[in-house]
C-alpha cells in the first residue's frame, strides 16, 4: 500500500497506540476521580499536555485539550470574538482558510460581525502588509492559517503578528497550525499568536483530539461548560486515551523533527521532477511545506483517476477531506481556472514516507494520464 494521503490523516505511530491502548485497558479511570485510578489518569492527561507544549513552546497551562481541530479552530473564532466584542465588530481571516475557520466566519457575521476575507496571491499567500492595510481601529481578531492543508503554502504568521503589534491595534491573532505541526518549526513564542489549533490525528496520533494554544493572560470566556476540566474552559469527561496518544506522538516526532522534514522535502521534489519529466503539461502547486503537492493533469479529472490510482494502491485525495463534492475554495481563491481545478489531486507525504511511494504515484499517474488523454481526444506524450 501505498498511502500518500496524510494530510487527511496519519497512519498512527506505534508510540501512539501503545499509550492509547493503555489508557483503555489499564489506566481507565476518570482523570476527575480521587482514587488511585483516577490520579493516575490524570498524572497521564498532565504528562501528555507537557509534550504537546513542548512541540509549540508553550507552557503546559496554556494548552487546552478539544476533540480535533474543528473544535479548536471554533473555540478560538468563538471565544476570542466573543472576548473582544467591547472593542468592535470586525474580523479578518484569508480566503484559503479550512472550513473550519470559514464556517465559524459565517457564522459570526449572523451574530453581527463583519468579516474580510482577504484573497491570496498567485502562490496561495497573503502577506503581512495586506493584513495591515485590512486593519481598522474597530478589528477585533485575525485568523490565518500557518500551512494550508491543500496547497502547502506557508503563511508569514510571525510577520502578520509584527504588523498587527505595529499598528497599534489590540485584535487578536489566530492561527490554525495544524497542517504545519512536526512538517514545519511552530514556536508559538516566535509567531506572536495569541490563540493557535492543533490536530492529533495530523501527526500520528488518534483521531478525536487536538488542542488549542492559549496565550498565557488571555481570559477566553468557557467554550463548554460543565464540570469544571480544562481549567474551567472546556468541560466534559477528558478522552484520555486520545490525549495521551497525542502526547506520544509529539513526543516520537518531536525526536526526528529535523531530519524527517528533509527526507520528507527531498520525496516531494523527486516526485515533482518526476511528473514535470514524465507529464510536462501538468500543472504543480508545491507550497513551502515539505509535505504536500497539488497536481493537476489536463484531461483527467480528479475523481477517476483517484479511483484508479486506488485500484492499484496508491493513495491520494482531491483537496480538503473536509469538504468532499465541492470544488477547491482554496485554488478558486488563487485564481486557477475551473477545469485544473477540476483535475487536481493533492498528494501528501509523511515520516513513514518512501522513495517507493514516489515511484507507484508516478507511475499510476503517467497509467492514468494516457488513459484519460486517449478518452478525451488529448494526445498522450511518447513514452
Amino acid at each position: 500500500m501505498h498511502y500518500l494521503d496524510n494530510a487527511s490523516t496519519t497512519k498512527p505511530c506505534s508510540q501512539a497506540v501503545e499509550a492509547a491502548s493503555h489508557a483503555m485497558t489499564t489506566g481507565f479511570g476518570n482523570p476527575s476521580s480521587l482514587h488511585r485510578l483516577g490520579r493516575e489518569s490524570e498524572s497521564a492527561v498532565e504528562a501528555a499536555r507537557s509534550q504537546v507544549a513542548l512541540c509549540v513552546n508553550a507552557s503546559p497551562g496554556e494548552i487546552f485539550f478539544t476533540s480535533g481541530g474543528t473544535e479548536a479552530d471554533n473555540w478560538a473564532l468563538f471565544s476570542g470574538a466573543s472576548l473582544m466584542r467591547h472593542k468592535g465588530s470586525h474580523i479578518i481571516t484569508t480566503m484559503v482558510e479550512h472550513d473550519a475557520v470559514l464556517n465559524s466566519c459565517r457564522a459570526l457575521e449572523n451574530r453581527g460581525f463583519e468579516v474580510t476575507y482577504l484573497p491570496p496571491d498567485s502562490n496561495g499567500t497573503v502577506s503581512a502588509d495586506r493584513v495591515a492595510k485590512a486593519l481598522r481601529p474597530e478589528t477585533v481578531l485575525v485568523s490565518v492559517m500557518l500551512v494550508n492543508n491543500e496547497t502547502g503554502a506557508v503563511m508569514p504568521v510571525s510577520e502578520i503578528s509584527r504588523a498587527i503589534k505595529a499598528s497599534g491595534s489590540s485584535a487578536l491573532l489566530h492561527t490554525d497550525a495544524v497542517q504545519a505541526l512536526l512538517k514545519i518549526p511552530v514556536d508559538v513564542r516566535s509567531l506572536g499568536a495569541d490563540l493557535l489549533s492543533l490536530s492529533s490525528h495530523k501527526v500520528h496520533g488518534v483521531k478525536g483530539c487536538g488542542a488549542l494554544y492559549i496565550k498565557k493572560g488571555l481570559r477566553l470566556p468557557p467554550f463548554i461548560y460543565g464540570g469544571g476540566q480544562e481549567s474551567g474552559l472546556r468541560s466534559g469527561t477528558q478522552a484520555v486515551p486520545q490525549i495521551t496518544a497525542f502526547g506520544a506522538a509529539c513526543s516520537a516526532g518531536a525526536k526526528s523533527f529535523a531530519e524527517d522534514a528533509v527526507r520528507i522535502h527531498a520525496l516531494k521534489a523527486m516526485a515533482e521532477s518526476a511528473l514535470k519529466r514524465d507529464i510536462p503539461e501538468c500543472t504543480v502547486i508545491s507550497g513551502d511545506a515539505p509535505h504536500i503537492l497539488t497536481v493537476s493533469i489536463p484531461g483527467c479529472p480528479s475523481q477517476p483517476v483517484i479511483s484508479l490510482l486506488a485500484e492499484k494502491d496508491v493513495f491520494v485525495s482531491a483537496g480538503s477531506a473536509c469538504s468532499r463534492g465541492k470544488r477547491s475554495h482554496v485554488l478558486s481563491a488563487m485564481g486557477l481556472r475551473p477545469e485544473l481545478i477540476d483535475c487536481a489531486v493533492r498528494v501528501s507525504f509523511s515520516r513513514f514516507s518512501c522513495e517507493e511511494d514516489v515511484i507507484a504515484l508516478c507511475s499510476a499517474l503517467k497509467e492514468a494520464h494516457s488513459r484519460f488523454a486517449r478518452s478525451s481526444g488529448r494526445r498522450a506524450p511518447r513514452g
